[in-house]
């Protein structure tokens, strides 16, 4: 069997196992990343059953795949929304930072990996899973809870969180000096800045350029935009995922819905061959090792974001109940979890070790994190009545002494 015949069986049999673990996913009322994560393993070197023959698609289609990631994200957003999340979530979003992203960076530090590592891991252990948390709100009939305009906030704080931290990451990678990564920082604020202004002033004339009645044309014209401007912002060291993120934010109005559901069948095929990719560079021999570590780092970090959730709903007046709920939503890592350890791994800057713990700990906290979440709000009731009896036992007491 000649090469390009055994690489399209390969692929084939790669796309018919995904479609069968995101049944059994959707079965089991989990996010499919860790089970993509889990068949990329077993595809992968010491896998049950090594592929060696899509290798060049794979990481082409992967990159695509964070492309379309980021800009169905900025599609969610409107310029106006993520500055109006800013401004009511950003002491959650600095509490957010300092909890969760200290444990990674002081654990890589801690295992000798150097301070590149510790800026990825602590880029891993930070940012939350939008789409798994999308997912969990969505199942638990919770959209119009009092607490998820607050959860949803600190998810908008952490993207434009991303937005600084992605160019300082890949300037670090690229080795650039401390002078070019600062222009490399300086230039994704520009960005943003610009993007949010041509977000706000002219958001109708960038939506009116992409659009189109026509499904197929729309779909070349809002896919290829993106993919342009993702390459252009990777020439300029910012980051092709930032660059995907904006343009998505600049889309607004009917056309970015509409562009979502052109884009969402694209998006879930390329993302699952991220994560299957991810998996197929990672040695499945190498993640046992790191496995006591991935679990300490989930055990905390999982503690960190209900912090995290509670404090930032405290702020918005949000009741006890509501808190906790917004603290355990928080809790999943995922998809931008994967894409900086992705990142780093395709610079060759990091130590396979790393690359096997981002893995088994975004395993964890995929599975972890919406059963956190369901059990969020029987627990948190728990808490509640307990509060309530211990505060009518206080005032009992007060009553009960001699005046």
């Amino acid at each position: 069997m000649d090469e390009t015949t055994l690489a399209i069986f390969e692929l084939g049999a790669i796309f018919f196992v995904l479609g069968l673990l995101g049944r059994l996913a959707s079965r089991i009322g989990l996010s499919p990343i860790p089970l993509y994560l889990l068949g990329g393993l077993a595809f992968g070197n010491g896998g049950v059953l090594p592929l060696a023959e899509v290798g060049e698609f794979g990481e082409l289609a992967a990159n695509v795949g964070v492309v379309l990631l980021l800009l169905l994200l900025g599609l969610e957003y409107t310029a106006p929304e993520l500055m109006s999340g800013l401004r009511r979530s950003w002491v959650g979003g600095v509490v957010d930072i300092v909890l969760n992203a200290t444990p990674g960076a002081v654990f890589a530090l801690i295992m000798g990996w150097g301070p590149v590592a510790a800026l990825v891991l602590a880029g891993v252990t930070y940012s939350s899973s939008t789409g798994i948390i999308a997912k969990v709100l969505t199942d638990l009939g919770r959209l119009g809870n009092r607490e998820t305009p607050v959860v949803l906030s600190v998810l908008v704080f952490e993207d434009l969180a991303m937005a600084v931290y992605l160019p300082i990451l890949t300037a670090v990678l690229g080795g650039v000096s401390m002078v070019g990564g600062a222009e490399a920082v300086g230039i994704a604020l520009l960005a943003v800045s610009a993007v949010m202004f041509v977000a706000m002033r002219y958001g109708r004339w960038v939506s009116a350029l992409v659009y189109s009645p026509d499904k197929e044309t729309f779909l070349l014209k809002v896919l290829g935009a993106a993919l342009l401007v993702a390459g252009v912002a990777q020439a300029l060291q910012v980051s092709a995922a930032v660059g995907a993120f904006l343009l998505g934010i600049a889309i607004s109005g009917s056309t970015a819905q509409s562009a979502a559901k052109v884009l969402e069948p694209l998006r879930d095929l390329f993302a699952a061959v991220f994560f299957v990719t991810f998996g197929l560079n990672t040695e499945i021999a190498t993640i046992p090792p790191v496995l006591g570590g991935a679990i300490v780092l989930a055990v905390i970090t999982t503690v960190t974001k209900v912090i995290t959730g509670i404090v930032a709903a405290r702020r918005s007046g949000i009741a006890r109940l509501g808190q906790f709920r917004a603290g355990t939503t928080l809790v999943a890592r995922g998809e931008f979890s994967i894409v900086i350890a992705g990142l780093a791994v395709a610079a060759g800057a990091v130590t396979g070790e790393l690359a096997a713990l981002a893995t088994a700990y975004v395993l964890i906290m995929a599975v972890v994190g919406p059963v956190v979440a369901r059990l969020g709000e029987p627990v948190g009731k728990k808490l509640g009545e307990l509060q309530r009896r211990r505060r009518g036992a206080s005032e009992e007491r007060q009553e009960a002494q001699p005046s």
